[in-house]
């Protein structure tokens, strides 16, 4: 029995110690580089800045009136 006893005590431990072992992978932060989502966002913005120009001219009551003189 005894060898049976000592078979069972190392399948345990060595089952703790995957346990163990994915716990602390769980635990640890991965490391996140964030230039690309920094250079995104400035795009973002650049292109958000484009847009209210874009709007301010199509809005703009002398484009209007433009229009209306090609039009004739």
């Amino acid at each position: 029995m005894v060898v049976f006893e000592m078979v069972a005590i190392i399948v345990v431990a060595s089952l703790l110690a995957g346990l163990a072992r994915e716990w602390i992978k769980t635990k640890q932060v991965p490391s996140f580089d964030s230039s690309p989502l920094e250079q995104r966002v400035e795009r973002i913005e650049q292109l958000e800045e484009r847009v209210r120009v874009l709007e301010a001219i199509v809005t703009d009551k002398g484009y209007d009136l433009k229009k209306e003189i090609d039009q004739l």
